[in-house]
Order: C-alpha cells, then sequence, then structure tokens
C-alpha cells in the first residue's frame, strides 16, 4: 500500500513519514477516523514505509522483497487483529487467524470499507463481532517473538473500540511496555469506546472526513467521472469514500432505508390522533427487527442524517442541502417545517440511544417501538417563537 494511493489526509501522511524519517516513532499509535476516510490503508502504508525501509515520502528505494511482500500483505512482521465471532466455517474461539484468507480480500476490495462490509463478507450480518481475549492471546503470542526481518515487528488492530475489556486488560502492560521495535497501530471510529487505560498509553491522531474536492478529484481522475456527477456523490457521500463508491456503483441500500424512513415517519404523525395506528409502528418495528444489527444500526444513522438535512431545509441553509427523495409522493420541503430547533436535539438523544441499546444485544422490537412513540411527540411539538 503506498501513500499515494491514499486519498487526501495530507496532514497525516507528512506527519506519519516525518516520524519514520526521524527514527521518532511512538511504539503506541491510536488513528481515530471516521468511517471510509482511510485509517487502515493508512496504517498499511505506515507499516510498509517502515518495515521496508522505504524513503523520499515514498514506497520507494527500499527493500524491493519487502514491498513485494506486501502487496500479497504477507509480510512475516505485519499482524493484523479484527473484530470476529462465529460462523458456518470458525464454529468456537474464533480468532482474525481462522480469517485471513477473507481479510486480504477485504483489504483489496474494499481497503476504504465498513465493520458492516466486513461483516457481509463473513456472512455474519446478524451477529457482532468482538476482539476478545482469545484474540488478545494469539496476539501476545506473536509479538513476544522477534522480528522475522530484523526490524520492527508491526500489530494492526482495525475497529479497536470493538476490544470487550478482558481483551484490553490482557494486552494493556505488552502496550504500555512492548518489546523493542515493536508498533501498535490501534484503529477506531469512536473514542469513547476505547477504555481509558488503553487511550493514556496511545498518541492519538484524528483523522478528518475526507473533502469534498478529495473525493470530486479521485472520481474524475481514477474512475473517469464527469466533474458534475462526481459534485452530487461527493455532496451526498458526507467525507465517505465507501459510501461515494457505493453511490457511484449505484448498491447503496439507501432506497431501502428511505422508503422504511417515510412509512415511518407518515406512521408517527398519525398515531397522535389515531390510537389504532400504533398497531402500524408495531408492524413497521417487527420489519425492521428482522433485520441484522448492523442493518438497523446504519439506518438509525440514516434517519439522523436525514433529519439534519430537513432541519437544514426548514432553515432555508439550501447550500448545505443535498439530500434527494426518490419516493414522489415525499415532499422534503413539506416535511422540513416539522424538524426545528425545539425538537431536533430530542430527535438525535432518541436516536443515539437506540443506537446503543441495539449495540448491546438490546431487544430490537421493544427499541425501535419505543424510538416511535417517542418520534409522534416530537414530530408534534411546536417550535418556540
Amino acid at each position: 500500500m503506498l501513500f499515494s494511493n491514499i486519498i487526501g489526509q495530507e496532514n497525516i501522511k507528512n506527519h506519519l513519514i516525518k516520524t519514520a524519517g526521524n527514527a521518532r516513532i511512538p511504539h503506541a499509535q491510536l488513528f481515530i477516523a471516521p468511517t471510509g476516510s482511510g485509517a487502515l490503508p493508512m496504517a498499511i502504508a505506515y507499516a510498509q514505509y517502515i518495515l521496508c525501509q522505504n524513503s523520499q515520502g515514498e514506497n520507494n528505494n527500499g527493500n524491493a522483497a519487502c514491498n513485494a511482500k506486501f502487496e500479497k500483505l504477507m509480510h512475516p512482521d505485519l499482524h493484523f487483529s479484527f473484530p470476529v465471532t462465529t460462523n458456518d466455517k470458525v464454529k468456537k474461539h474464533p480468532t482474525s487467524n481462522s480469517f485471513m484468507q477473507e481479510w486480504r480480500t477485504f483489504i483489496e476490495e474494499t481497503p476504504y470499507g465498513s465493520l458492516f462490509n466486513w461483516y457481509q463478507l463473513l456472512g455474519i450480518e446478524n451477529k457482532q463481532g468482538q476482539i476478545g481475549v482469545d484474540e488478545a492471546e494469539e496476539i501476545v503470542k506473536k509479538l513476544i517473538l522477534k522480528p522475522y526481518e530484523g526490524g520492527y515487528k508491526v500489530m494492526i488492530i482495525w475497529m479497536a473500540e470493538k476490544m470487550n475489556t478482558a481483551a484490553s486488560n490482557k494486552l494493556l502492560k505488552l502496550i504500555e511496555e512492548p518489546p523493542a521495535k515493536t508498533l501498535f497501530l490501534l484503529l477506531a471510529e469512536n473514542e469513547e469506546q476505547i477504555i481509558k487505560t488503553i487511550l493514556s498509553r496511545c498518541q492519538v491522531l484524528h483523522f478528518q472526513p475526507l473533502t469534498e474536492q478529495n473525493i470530486i478529484d479521485t472520481l474524475m481522475n481514477h474512475h473517469g467521472i464527469e466533474e458534475n456527477h462526481a459534485i452530487k456523490i461527493a455532496q451526498q457521500s458526507n467525507g465517505n469514500w465507501n459510501k461515494a463508491l457505493h453511490l457511484l456503483h449505484h448498491d447503496d441500500n439507501e432506497l431501502a432505508f428511505e422508503k422504511w424512513f417515510i412509512a415511518w415517519v407518515r406512521a408517527a404523525f398519525r398515531a397522535k390522533g389515531d390510537a389504532s395506528v400504533v398497531h402500524d409502528l408495531i408492524l413497521w418495528s417487527e420489519e425492521i427487527a428482522k433485520t441484522g444489527r448492523e442493518t438497523q444500526k446504519r439506518f438509525l444513522n440514516y434517519c439522523s442524517h436525514f433529519f439534519r438535512q430537513a432541519l437544514l431545509t426548514n432553515y432555508n441553509a439550501r447550500s448545505l442541502v443535498f439530500f434527494e427523495t426518490h419516493e414522489r409522493n415525499f415532499d422534503l420541503e413539506k416535511f422540513a417545517p416539522f424538524v426545528h430547533g425545539a425538537n431536533i436535539e430530542d430527535i438525535n438523544k432518541a436516536l443515539e440511544e437506540a443506537i446503543y441499546h441495539i449495540e448491546r444485544n438490546g431487544n430490537a422490537k421493544i427499541i425501535l417501538l419505543d424510538l416511535s412513540m417517542q418520534l409522534t411527540r416530537y414530530l408534534h411539538q411546536k417550535e418556540e417563537k
């Protein structure tokens, strides 16, 4: 993975190149990065730059054999850890070692991919993966050995917030005092979900969402997309290259999300004056609850985004509104006045709490029905004049 293959994030690139060039590499680093902003390809490029002794601000002039191993992600001193769970292939005690073939496929095909994409590849959309104590034991075994090629050993832990408490505690001492020339690169999307003792032992780097211009340039230069189309995709992708690719290939499931959302808000409007409509909300909750938890979380994040766009429409911030609905009988302009300063915080809080409880394996039917009841109240709340 070359630094030149990574979209944007120039400040992060320059910082990492400088630390390697000055031989001042912190032994434990935490990359906090929004989905689709490039933390994983950046970590791999950084590891390649160090292990292959590359130079001149790019992965060249180094060890050719080493660079060839990185192209196949098979360097003996490069290690990965990521969330896993049981599936048809692995029935018990799953660890990253059991899924390395799938992991290499994931990086090759979707280096900016999300946790949901990874679960889809494993066929576990209805489960919650984690980095557990079995995984921590494997990490310890790998890192207590000397480097095969005499330089650094690099451990990349992807989605480190999925590390449970037992695993975190087992790795704590190793992260604090690793063997010589051992580099931990922890990648996470949610800093608050990293336990404080791990957080305090890492140098933290914050990635920004990709700029619209980053996405526009990449779509035009590498995918041959016309400028107007590239601008539209960049506006809708919200700094997420993975989402931009979904939009480009028309394989995003937001059409289904839009259908669910519109049915939901329409039922919520009617429910206040007609108790029988509660039955519709129950049926709606049951329909969404049949999907996997990751799909439920993605849908609720979509709802949050939809409400924000409605708020911006309501307050005439037209330059920031790029949302387009496909349902002919739904008008964002007419819906927007019901989302305002008096209820947007309550709506967002309710959505965040629903996501929190779904992540912790709460009963999805109950969570979604309770959210629907709250939405019924909030949408009928009047804006203070």
